[in-house]
This record gives structure tokens, sequence and C-alpha cells, in this order.
């Protein structure tokens, strides 16, 4: 299959690479980026655990070609620490317990900043709905749920 050049910004830098037409945006972020941080849970969109934001908006990558994002921002888990400092999300999800074994975590991560971007004061139920399509296999997701609210600085 031809490749053709990728050309987008990624976690805020410009970036240029060699893709074919059917590169998923999940295997371009793992192989060519090596920003492992995005997870493969399900291969079918059921899980979230790929969720990244494109242009701000929660998307999930195993869903979309690389080359549906030429010149769109897209951001991952990775690009969400600051001066290597933890997010509010991320450090929230630490000081809450939101993360169990991990593996959903950025997914979820990512949902909740797309939320959080166009919702600074969400409800529980807002929160709920945001997270719908993010299916975490360890917890009863109370504390990813407290996580959120803590970011948004609506914690108890």
């Amino acid at each position: 299959m031809a490749k053709s050049i990728l050309r987008l910004t990624l976690n805020g830098m410009p970036r240029e690479d060699a893709v074919t037409d059917n590169t998923l945006l999940v295997d371009y972020l793992r192989e060519v980026t090596r920003l492992t941080g995005t997870k493969m849970g399900c291969d079918g969109g059921e899980c979230g655990a790929c969720t990244v934001l494109v242009d701000g908006q929660p998307r999930l990558s195993c869903l979309s070609l690389a080359t549906s994002c030429a010149g769109r921002h897209v951001e991952t888990i990775e690009g969400q620490v600051q001066g290597g400092a933890l997010s509010p999300l991320q450090k929230a999800f630490h000081e809450k317990l939101g993360s169990q074994c991990g593996y959903c975590t950025p997914g979820m991560i990512m949902a909740a900043e797309g939320l959080l971007r166009k919702n600074p004061a969400p409800t529980d139920q807002d929160i709920r709905d945001a997270l719908g399509g993010n299916i975490c296999r360890c917890t009863g997701y109370v504390k990813i749920i407290e996580s959120v609210r803590a970011a948004a600085g609506e914690a108890e």
C-alpha cells in the first residue's frame, strides 16, 4: 500500500510522518510516534482505553484513521503533563485513587479532559455521561467520578 505524508500537531508539536492510508490512529501513536500511553483495549470502539483528543474533542483512536487527523491537533495522555508536573486530572486520579490497574486511566483522563474543557463545573451525571464510553474492569467508578469532580474543583 502506498504511503502519504501525515502532517499534524501532536501534543503541541508539529509532526510529519509517512503513513499508509489504512493506518489506525492508535497504531500511528503507539508504533510511529512511540507514545504508548494510548491503549488498545477492545479493538472495536467499545472500551474507551484508546481515547485521545482531536481538536479538543474525545475520539476513539482505534476507530480513526491517522490520515483523518491531517492538519488537526491531537492530544494524548503524554501531552497532559505540563513542565514535568501532572495535570490537574492526573493529580486528582492519583490522589483520589481513581486508578486501579491503570490500563483504562489514560482514556478516562482524556475523555474527562474533553468534558472539563467544555464544562468546567460538571455534575456527577455530566461526568457519567462523558465517561459512558470508557470501561473500567477494576473499579465501581466511584473513585473515578470523585477524581474528575476533584479536578473540576468540586470535591467535597
